[in-house]
Order: structure tokens, then sequence, then C-alpha cells
């Protein structure tokens, strides 16, 4: 093992603005993701009669 070379990573070559970038899409995307999950489970409670 000590002779053995680590093969080099492609995204050790990306611009730190391109992999901030792939982040905030990331983020972005959970971040919508969640309010679609939200949305829906307040649509299953209003029709269950549980509106406030």
């Amino acid at each position: 093992m000590a002779g053995k070379e680590r093969e080099p990573n492609p995204a050790d070559n990306q611009p730190l603005i391109k992999r901030l970038g792939w982040m905030v899409l990331i983020w972005a995307c959970s971040i919508v993701a969640l309010g679609i999950v939200s949305y829906g489970l307040r649509l299953v409670m209003t029709a269950a009669g549980l509106k406030s």
C-alpha cells in the first residue's frame, strides 16, 4: 500500500465557483422538494378536515 499512488480526483480540477454552484443548486432543489412535500401534506390534511 505504501508504493501505491492515488488516482487523481477529477473534482479537484474544477473551479471553486463551479463546485459551489453545484452545492447551491442541490440545496435549492432540496428546498423546492421540501416545499412540494409540505404542500402535499397540507392538501391531504385539508381534505381530511383538519383545517385551522
